[in-house]
């Protein structure tokens, strides 16, 4: 299982243990509870079906595509229709509690809800998991060659697509 990255999880603090065996559950617990405090600071709700997409999404270091993410949410009683999990899912993206992994066209929990940060995607193209790594160097790199060219950035995304560790082996 993939590993996202954060200070408070023991050994996640390395960007290259990205994809080291953690303790999940507790990774998951912390991103649920920092996310609802966040949500309570800035006024707003957390309903039943935004926070399940939010579980759902924690379960594991995988994205999923919206339409995964309406059948697990019809199948537990929330509805069937797809305005059901976009919604819920552009509500955890504006609030900075998911990412779109425009890539795979699917999304993934937010491992920092509340931090200002720049992540950059590590996307296995065998399991699909995906970890959180920071990107603020890469950015800073590209920031500066933007503006060599005259150019602003107003949004980027930054996906790389290899091989995990585990699938490497796999594969060997």
């Amino acid at each position: 299982m993939a590993q996202m990255l954060h200070d408070d999880c023991p050994g996640c603090a390395a960007p290259d243990l990205a994809f080291a065996q953690h303790d999940h559950a507790h990774c998951a617990h912390d991103a649920l509870a920092r996310a609802e405090a966040l949500i309570a600071a800035r006024g707003l709700r957390l309903t039943p079906v935004r926070r399940r997409t939010l579980e759902i999404l924690l379960e594991a270091h995988r994205a999923m595509g919206a339409y995964d993410m309406l059948t697990r949410l019809a199948a537990e009683g929330f509805g069937n229709q797809p305005p059901v999990a976009y919604r819920a899912l552009d509500f955890l993206e504006e609030q900075g509690l998911a990412h779109r992994i425009r890539r795979l066209n699917a999304f993934t929990a937010c491992m920092h809800p509340g931090e200002a940060h720049a992540p950059a995607f590590l996307i296995c193209r065998a399991c699909d998991t995906v970890a959180e790594a920071p990107a603020t160097p890469v950015l800073a790199a590209l920031t500066k060659a933007a503006r060599h060219s005259g150019f602003v950035i107003e949004r980027s995304n930054i996906e790389a697509l290899g091989l995990c560790h585990t699938c490497q082996e796999a594969a060997a």
